[in-house]
């Protein structure tokens, strides 16, 4: 038995590829890239998956369906709409394929700070020779503690990779029970408060869902060490970004590297551009090679698992939207 699978526009190059390869590589899958919405919906009455971004309209069409591939690791917010909650499909995502690219982010994050570039990188760009003190300025990573909230692919990478420089590994993980090589302590998130004090580095990899949004707010910053750094490659809108701004004006925290916005493009306007302390990238964490191939083979996976009537991979909690 095989299965129809719409491709929901708009269709792109990657997806028109992404679509030859599963023609190609999977027996029995019927794929098909319809190119307005009027043929969409007509599409999906008798598909048995979809790949894409739905919206009530086309759900309430597509009358069979069993199984939606979003497009992202994590959708924008509103893509995990009522109807789709509540909804008998299941959702499959995009996790995991970003491990390696965005914990080096995170490294490069953290290694920045460590050794004080984000003193020396304004320094430069105004020909400023003035090397602090030889005790100063340099965070010594094997006393240092890392708080890595989100201890999933990209989280466990992570702390690998921080374990390898010698710090101490504190994990806060919704889902996990069980402490991936490099993490000494590992707990739920409600001893976020309780261990927060005690990092050096607070690195966030988690996804905006209802639980974590603004999960990083004026009274948490005050929990945090003075001598601490920020570090925010998840999403945006869990972090405040005025109270961010307000609590490394003030010396409540030392500075954050951000690579996500609670409004992105950030406002030119913003204090956070120009501020002592602060590493900004522009939602780039994510970028480097092969990212396309890793989308094509979790598509390709899934759709002989949806084939063979077995577990698919990367499925998400719908109600908490990853």
């Amino acid at each position: 038995m095989g299965f129809k699978l719409v491709m929901v526009p708009p269709q792109r190059p990657q997806t028109r590829a992404w679509a030859a390869r599963v023609m190609d590589t999977v027996s029995g899958v019927n794929v098909v890239l319809p190119e307005t919405e009027a043929d969409t919906r007509r599409e999906l009455r008798d598909a048995d998956a979809a790949f894409g971004t739905l919206t009530p309209d086309l759900l309430k069409a597509a009358g069979k369906l069993k199984w939606l591939q979003a497009p992202a690791a994590a959708p924008a917010a509103g893509y995990y709409f009522k109807e789709l909650v509540e909804h008998p499909v299941v959702v499959t995502n995009f996790r995991e394929i970003y491990n390696d690219h965005i914990s080096t982010h995170i490294m490069a994050f953290l290694l920045a700070f460590a050794r004080d570039f984000h003193r020396y990188i304004p320094q430069q760009l105004r020909r400023d020779w003035k090397p602090a003190r030889d005790d100063s300025g340099v965070i010594h990573l094997p006393e240092a503690t890392a708080l890595i909230i989100g201890v999933g692919g990209i989280g466990g990478e992570a702390a690998r990779h921080c374990a390898h420089f010698g710090m101490k590994v504190i994990g806060i993980d919704a889902r996990r029970k069980d402490r991936p090589e490099g993490v000494a302590e590992l707990y739920g998130p409600d001893q976020l408060d309780r261990h927060l004090p005690r990092a050096d580095f607070v690195i966030m990899t988690i996804p905006h869902t209802p639980q974590t949004e603004g999960l990083m707010n004026e009274a948490r910053f005050r929990l945090m060490k003075k001598t601490a750094y920020l570090i925010n490659i998840g999403r945006g809108m869990t972090v405040k970004l005025d109270d961010l701004a307000d609590a490394i004006r003030n010396g409540v925290i030392a500075g954050a590297g951000l690579d996500v916005y609670e409004k992105e493009p950030l406002p030119a306007d913003h204090p956070l551009w120009t501020m002592p302390g602060v590493l900004l990238t522009p939602h780039t964490a994510g970028f480097g090679p092969y990212l396309d191939d890793r989308r094509a083979e979790v598509l390709v996976d899934n759709c002989r698992r949806f084939l063979e009537n077995k577990p698919l991979r990367n499925v998400v909690d719908k109600a908490n939207w990853f």
